[in-house]
């Protein structure tokens, strides 16, 4: 009897998961969500301007692939322009784009098509096509529009460097494909070749940040190939056309046209590919991903690989629209970094753009959006894409080689010194210590340590993106005094919160230092890791500007944005001391003071979770051993800073960032500090969460109570037995295991608040 219960028993987990395994996870995924201007509560208290916007596309593309196949709304490049605005009603035509999702930077090599019919209209706002979302389907997968203005139906989906479009016309006629370059500056190339019925062409990348408007040393290369015969071609440039004319380059508004003839009902297909080494490189790239013209084949393809992706985290759970917003959030934290290699892993030199280089055997990442990802879209990969962090270390590794300094925060594949501090650091220490360590050890720390230890020796160097921003006083004074303006960055000054990171950064670099046997460097950077004790003024407990006499500040400024913060005001950044939250709490007067402020942080609607810095916060009541308020806050922002909406984010989506902070909150648990083994708990939404681990073992999170009301955890079992730490390890996730919530709706004071339940600090393990 006994063999045969176990028998049924396992046959239902079997049937199960057989059955969780097999569903449409792709179905849930909401693209829309964050292409508005938000509607959540803090972005009405602190949002502006493009902070109020999320900023995020509703793109066709493989997981971390090249390229993001989305329609296009607005015609630029430019700083903080997202492709697609969900408000506007004119659709210009369909973008390959590297537009960093849910950032405020700029697209970069991008190229745009787009079907017309009847008279030819060339330039992207003159050939705008009316449509309705109403007759939009938009998917990971696969993207179709109605364009009201010509009769067509437009699709597309594709692979990670190449797309494949499907127009259909509605009625017989003249039909033009229009195809432009997105230059800003003037300097891009397209050309017809009637021999091979292909458009080709380039757009140079250019960067921002240090080096502004400088070249980056390489460009975004194209082939377009058609599936139908051209009767006629020709070029434009702004409002004029010459039909017969076969290229065009060197100045603003151009691009290429083809004339050819439709039949109602009958498609018109074409292809994409593209390349950041070359015209060949495209060529390899269209040849190997897209072979072939057929359509479904493609869209079926890229179905199956987006539902292998989001089932590494499967939900079973009745409501529907957490689900909806689950995935929608793994969507978004599955853009960046993305592969800029071609597939046979050639790449332009980081910082140089020549000559071309080759990866052996992984593909070279770029697009780290440092500031915002190392907090928690890194940690997550570190658990469903080992893989994929393993390359992206080595990518960061080969940006050392080739540029001489290990990079900050790179993009369009150069340095940029973008935000504040040395964050790749967190990245490869979070990895190793949760046991990622297939890359070279001796590298990275060289690569790391020249960071925190050096200042280029040529100025221009420095003033290029190369180093740390203002190191030397750092080092100096054990903080950057007010009077260095850190002039040699876009963002200039904010010297406190460069204090608190840069602090951060020691204690994660410390750690390495220490299991990598650099014993004296450990040292220097466990002490340097404690500098953020001298930028928390003693008088007021917060974060206060400070002199190079050691004087702070003569005025209480916590509630207002100051010129010494990053994004925020000195309320929202004290609590930057993700390795040294018990230290935090003794700088701010105590236990007690440290809660009292804390609790202000949410009744008096300080609390900005649009911006990083606050990302934290509600997490740090755990280590006060008061847990049930980390449930209440934490249920709190979940329920009103997400919407299932196209305004559902309350801030830039930061190129995964606001969503993998989601991901992880509603599964239970946050990487507060990455850089240690631990994840702070939280509180569960789900009834069931099965991760699949690349080693074919299995976490289980189940929780039979989770509701809306049943917020506060009553207990918790490990393997079916209790467990009272109010954090858990990544080992226990390596090895699989069943993780139980026992919910209520009234919170436990006696769950998790022993000192043997609190998440360690430094100042605990030192």
């Amino acid at each position: 009897m006994k063999k045969k219960t176990l028998l049924f028993l396992c046959l239902s987990c079997f049937y199960s998961y057989y059955a969780m395994a097999q569903q449409d996870w792709a179905s849930y995924v909401q693209t829309m969500i964050g292409t508005d201007n938000s509607k959540t509560l803090t972005a009405t208290l602190f949002g502006k301007g493009v902070a109020e916007k999320g900023q995020v596309i509703p793109a066709v593309f493989s997981p971390y692939g090249m390229n993001f196949w989305t329609p296009q709304t607005e015609d630029t490049e430019l700083k903080s322009v997202s492709p697609y605005y969900y408000k506007n009603t004119r659709i210009q035509g369909f973008r390959n784009s590297h537009w960093i999702n849910g950032g405020c930077t700029q697209d970069y090599g991008s190229v745009t098509l787009m079907p017309v019919s009847g008279k030819l209209k060339c330039q992207p706002k003159d050939r705008a096509s009316l449509f309705s979302h109403s007759k939009e389907i938009s998917t990971p997968y696969y993207y179709s529009v109605q364009l009201e203005d010509y009769g067509v139906n437009a699709e597309m989906t594709g692979t990670s460097r190449a797309g494949i479009f499907r127009f259909t016309y509605q009625k017989d006629g003249d039909a033009y494909l229009v195809v432009n370059p997105n230059n800003d500056e003037g300097e891009g190339y397209i050309e017809y070749d009637p021999v091979k019925n292909e458009i080709r062409g380039h757009n140079p990348v250019y960067r921002i940040y240090q080096g502004f408007g400088q070249s980056a040393g390489f460009s975004g290369y194209f082939i377009i190939a058609l599936n139908t015969k051209v009767s006629s071609y020709g070029i434009y440039k702004d409002s004029k056309t010459f039909e017969g004319v076969k290229s065009v380059g060197k100045a603003k508004g151009i691009g290429v046209y083809v004339k050819f003839q439709t039949k109602k009902d009958s498609p018109v297909l074409v292809k994409v590919g593209s390349s950041f080494t070359g015209m060949e490189g495209a060529a390899n790239n269209l040849n190997k991903e897209l072979p072939g013209w057929d359509f479904n084949k493609v869209k079926k393809n890229l179905h199956r690989e987006w539902n292998i992706h989001l089932s590494a985290i499967q939900i079973d759970d009745n409501n529907e629209d957490t689900k909806q917003q689950f995935y929608s959030a793994m969507y978004r934290a599955s853009f960046l970094p993305h592969a800029v290699s071609d597939v046979d892993g050639s790449h332009p030199s980081f910082s140089k753009g020549q000559p071309i280089v080759r990866t052996e055997g992984y593909a070279y990442y770029d697009d780290f959006s440092m500031w915002d990802t190392y907090r928690s879209l890194h940690p997550l990969l570190n658990i469903i894409e080992p893989g994929k962090s393993t390359e992206m270390i080595r990518s960061l590794l080969d940006k050392y080689d080739q540029g001489g300094w290990f990079p900050i925060f790179p993009c369009w594949n150069s340095y940029t010194s973008e935000m504040i501090g040395d964050h790749c650091i967190s990245l490869i220490g979070d990895a190793y210590v949760k046991g990622i360590r297939n890359f070279d050890t001796k590298k990275a720390y060289k690569a790391m340590r020249q960071n925190a230890f050096e200042t280029p020796e040529k100025y221009e160097d420095y003033k290029d993106g190369l180093g740390r921003r203002a190191l030397d006083s750092y080092i100096k004074y054990g903080y950057i005094p007010l009077e260095d303006s850190v002039k040699e960055a876009f963002h200039r000054e904010e010297q406190v919160s460069r204090t608190l990171e840069y602090a951060y950064d020691d204690y994660v670099l410390s750690v390495l230092a220490k299991k990598w046997d650099y014993e004296e460097d450990a040292e220097i950077l466990a002490k340097r890791a404690l500098n953020y004790r001298n930028v928390i003024d003693p008088r007021t407990g917060y974060a206060q500007g400070r002199h190079k006499d050691g004087k702070f500040i003569d005025e209480f400024n916590a509630l207002k944005f100051c010129h010494f913060i990053t994004e925020g005001t000195p309320c929202h950044y004290t609590w930057y001391v993700p390795h040294d939250v018990q230290g935090l709490a003794k700088s701010m007067g105590g236990k007690d003071a440290f809660v009292a402020r804390l609790d202000s942080m949410f009744s008096e609607k300080r609390y900005w979770h649009g911006n990083e810095p606050c990302h934290q916060i509600g997490y740090l009541y755990n280590y006060m051993g008061m847990p049930w308020k980390t449930q209440k806050e934490v249920r709190h922002i979940v329920d009103t800073e997400y919407l299932n909406l196209p305004g559902g984010l309350s801030g830039n989506d930061d190129a995964g960032q606001m969503s993998s902070w989601y991901i992880f909150s509603t599964l239970g648990f946050y990487p507060v500090c990455p850089g240690t083994p631990n994840y702070i708990i939280g509180t569960p939404f789900f009834r069931k969460v099965v991760i699949s681990l690349k080693s074919g073992k299995r976490f289980i999170i189940l929780t039979p109570e989770a509701s809306s009301k049943n917020i506060y955890i009553q207990k918790v079992l490990w393997n079916g037995e209790e467990y009272d730490k109010t954090y858990i390890t990544h080992d226990m996730i390596l090895k699989g295991g069943t993780l139980e919530f026992k919910m209520g709706d009234i919170p436990n004071k006696s769950w998790g608040t022993s000192d043997s339940s609190i998440p360690p600090s430094m100042s605990d393990i030192n």
